[in-house]
């Protein structure tokens, strides 16, 4: 008899041990779930759909497919997001050309030319242009490259046409990078 007593109090205990371990595997799951959404409200796609400045760069992200992977991946990137001035500067037949379903692959190749993969301060940003002589070489997320340089305290983004756009607001930070505020929208050369 003082065998089976002892058999129940070791099975109690490694039953409430079992449920300690389960309560706080739960806790430590939702804890990370709680991570993980705050991470992701944090997010450079979260940011630029928080701006009503960047509403159509954010809505060109969810129509290419792209916000998604600029909430869940981890980067770091440099966003160079254009304005919805920005955009207003783009022919509006060439805007809705790249918002057709059938032209996904065009816009999101036109938004990878606006991102680095790599997390760039404007204050890192002038500091390579200036160990550059001037010029800064970035190779952006689609293989392409953009030019940065300063004109006066401004500093400019030359793409591959020559054409030019100024960061106008820098270092909103996010919980995968970093996003400068650009007043055009970069383009790639045609091929």
């Amino acid at each position: 008899m003082f065998t089976s007593c002892e058999d129940g109090k070791k099975k109690a205990e490694e039953e409430k041990e079992k449920l300690e371990r389960q309560e706080a595997e739960r806790a430590a799951e939702l804890q990370a779930e709680e991570e993980r959404m705050e991470w992701e409200a944090n997010s450079i796609a979260a940011k630029t759909m928080e701006d009503d400045s960047l509403s159509s760069f954010a809505g060109a992200l969810q129509n290419a497919e792209l916000a998604q992977a600029f909430t869940e991946e981890e980067g770091p990137y440099t966003i160079f997001a254009p304005t919805n001035e920005a955009f207003e500067k783009v022919d509006q037949a060439t805007l809705d050309t790249l918002m057709k379903s059938e032209n996904r692959e065009e816009l999101s190749e036109l938004l990878k030319y606006h991102v680095v993969e790599d997390e760039i301060t404007a204050e890192e940003l002038s500091e390579r242009i200036d160990e550059g002589n001037g010029e800064y070489t970035i190779t952006t997320l689609s293989g392409a490259s953009l030019t940065a340089l300063k004109s006066g305290d401004d500093i400019l983004l030359k793409d591959e046409n020559g054409n030019t756009a100024k960061i106008t607001k820098t270092d909103l930070e996010a919980s995968n990078g970093v996003i400068h505020q650009i007043d055009g929208v970069v383009m790639r050369k045609k091929s």
